[in-house]
């Protein structure tokens, strides 16, 4: 008797992005395991469904089905909750809609989750810069994303390069959060919360997916929201997670991170490199504390540019 295949489906979040177009053919290439059965999900976040005519352009290329939901609007965690919904695979997995994943992206997020048993495997995501970025920018590679380890575990996590496994009890209807759907920070969120469910959180070094990173992306500015952003999601994660002394404690020491990263900026001035690596993470500890205190999350999400990253 011959095993069932195995049943995965690819979520993809999008809105106003032609850059999907290379996504869908990147997936089109990709090496799928035997006995794999995969499906892509589009979530369009648009107010009209702007993504369908490139989606059924497509469909002539690309050898999976393809399940298209216009989801309005202009709220990522829509998006990434109608995919979670209308997943019936054994996995899930995430890609963002202006990466491209490299051949063998699935098989090895795949052979991960398989050989480790792990709830959710996290892939690397490689920026690719563009020749008149900052130099400092593109040698000291700002941009591109891996997890953070906490004590030898991996602690929360992202959807730019993701898999599920959709049955884990930790992940038993867990939701995206609506509120920090335009802010961002609904996929660190969603993470943390599954870990301290007990989730398992595991990384395949090989299940590499590349993003570009545009011009409006590639500027110092763009870097410091979204490390104050992040600053705020962590903030507000540690204040959830604890009483009002354990608030006031947290506030003190990312204080103290944060007077040590702008004396640090200060002392590097003449490199640009770390001096900018500390003013980020200055940056960062400001979001900490203003996260801490209950500041609102600014909002990313549902502009042109801003969206899926």
């Amino acid at each position: 008797m011959h095993p069932a295949p195995l049943r995965v489906d690819v979520g993809i979040c999008t809105f106003r992005r032609p850059a999907l177009e290379q996504t869908l053919h990147s997936l089109a290439i990709m090496a799928v395991p035997e006995l794999v059965s995969m499906r892509i999900i589009i979530a369009d976040n648009d107010t009209e469904p702007s993504a369908r005519p490139l989606v059924e352009a497509m469909r002539a290329t690309v050898p999976f089905e393809i399940l298209y939901l216009h989801c309005p609007a202009a709220n990522i965690s829509i998006a990434r909750n109608a995919c979670l919904d209308n997943s019936d695979g054994d996995f899930l997995a995430f890609i963002d809609d202006d990466e491209t994943a490299s051949k063998f992206w699935l098989v090895n997020l795949l052979a991960v989750a398989e050989a480790t048993g792990a709830d959710a495997v996290l892939g690397p995501v490689v920026a690719e810069y563009e020749i008149d970025a900052p130099e400092w920018m593109r040698r000291g590679d700002f941009h591109s994303t891996a997890p953070v380890w906490v004590a030898g575990r991996i602690r929360t996590g992202y959807t730019c390069n993701a898999l599920l496994r959709t049955g884990s009890h930790s992940l038993a209807g867990r939701r995206f959060k609506l509120a920090l759907g335009k802010s961002g920070g609904e996929d660190t969120d969603y993470f943390t919360n599954m870990h301290r469910a007990g989730g398992r959180i595991d990384f395949a070094a090989d299940a590499i997916v590349h993003e570009p990173v545009p011009p409006l992306r590639a500027r110092f500015s763009w870097l410091t929201r979204r490390r104050y952003r992040m600053g705020q999601t962590h903030g507000r994660l540690l204040a959830a997670n604890g009483t009002a002394g354990h608030r006031l404690q947290q506030v003190v020491l990312a204080g103290a991170k944060l007077g040590f990263c702008a004396l640090a900026t200060i002392a590097c001035a003449p490199f640009p490199i770390p001096r900018n690596r500390y003013a980020l993470r200055a940056v960062l500890h400001s979001g900490v504390v203003a996260g801490l205190a209950g500041v609102r999350e600014i909002h990313q999400y549902g502009q042109l540019g801003t969206t899926a990253s």
